[in-house]
């Protein structure tokens, strides 16, 4: 529960306002928690996938801004003191990608004002926004969709995983990975060697090199790599039978994707969206689609709750299988 993952693993870094705030939630108002939202001078907010919600200075949830507690600009530099281990100098890379990746695989993202050098993003500073995202592993969120993308003779169907933002995908990739990585003695499935490039440590959730999530026994990890490199590298050398990325949706990214399948590699990744007609008229996803590269298309919404399957497209047949 979100709670006790809170209560364990988020609150030892906050500063001591926010905390208290937070130690007094009731467990019904962590538990749906997704984000806790930092910015100065305007209301600590804990965020749900179907709203968000005000907290007042005992942790109730305040129905007016002027009820609720105002981040103020001490809580974000204690804050950052802190996760970047009190050496903002040593935080710079994070600082310029506007993110990191703490212990338990939660990620912090971080707005402010960018510093340009030569037109490209040196770091950031005057930090005003903070947005503590929640990491959830679900264990068991790929078994109702393994068996569709298990093919013959241990081999591995192209799959591409569709929904909107925050509809489970990730989550859903992750227990692939974790799946493939280790097998699948139900279905036969000995495992195979998995190739995870994680651009933004949100699927292995690495902290000092070590994932914090369960990717399996047979997962070969480069963390915060771009993808198009890093699917490059893997396949280079770690002679991967399944590459796993997350979110493609840039030309170069189909390229990367076109390359892996001629090397014989499949192929299993993430994208925006929530129908057909929305892949198409991407130009990196488009010509992919086309050209039937994914055997499979998982279609993920809300219309049961998050992550709710709504269909698999057999992309070689044209007809759902669910």
């Amino acid at each position: 529960m979100s709670s006790k993952i809170i209560m364990k693993q988020i609150i030892p870094f906050l500063p001591h306002d926010i905390k208290t705030i937070l130690n007094g939630c009731s467990p019904f108002l962590l538990d749906k928690v997704q984000e806790i939202r930092l910015r100065e001078e305007r209301p600590l907010m804990l965020v749900w996938s179907d709203g968000d919600v005000m907290l007042n200075l005992k942790g109730n949830e305040a129905k007016r801004k002027e009820d609720a507690y105002l981040v103020k600009k001490e809580d974000l530099q204690k804050l950052l003191q802190v996760i970047s281990n009190h050496s903002l100098y040593a935080f710079e890379e994070e600082l310029r990608n506007a993110y990191l990746t703490v212990p338990g695989g939660h990620r912090i993202g971080l707005v402010g004002k960018a510093v340009l050098v030569d037109g490209r993003i040196k770091l950031q500073k005057f930090i005003s926004g903070v947005n503590i995202r929640i990491s959830r592993e679900v264990i068991g969120a790929g078994d109702k969709v393994i068996n569709f993308i298990l093919g013959k003779n241990g081999s591995v169907y192209n799959t591409l995983i569709v929904s909107p933002p925050q509809c489970g995908k990730t989550t859903l990739l992750r227990d692939l990975v974790r799946l493939l990585s280790s097998g699948v003695p139900l279905y036969g499935f000995k495992g195979v060697k998995v190739g995870l490039v994680d651009e933004r440590s949100e699927i292995a959730a690495c902290f000092e090199g070590v994932p914090q999530n369960n990717i399996g026994i047979r997962t070969d990890i480069i963390d915060g790599c771009p993808k198009v490199q890093g699917m490059m590298l893997l396949i280079r050398s770690m002679s991967p039978q399944v590459l796993v990325t997350d979110e493609i949706g840039r030309i170069e990214d189909a390229a990367a994707v076109e390359e892996a399948l001629n090397a014989g590699v499949s192929v299993i990744t993430t994208a925006h969206g929530g129908s057909m007609r929305d892949l198409q008229e991407r130009p990196g996803l488009k010509k992919l689609i086309e050209n039937k590269v994914f055997k499979r298309i998982i279609f993920l919404g809300k219309t049961k709750g998050v992550g709710t399957l709504e269909r698999i497209w057999d992309q070689e047949r044209a007809r759902n299988l669910v």
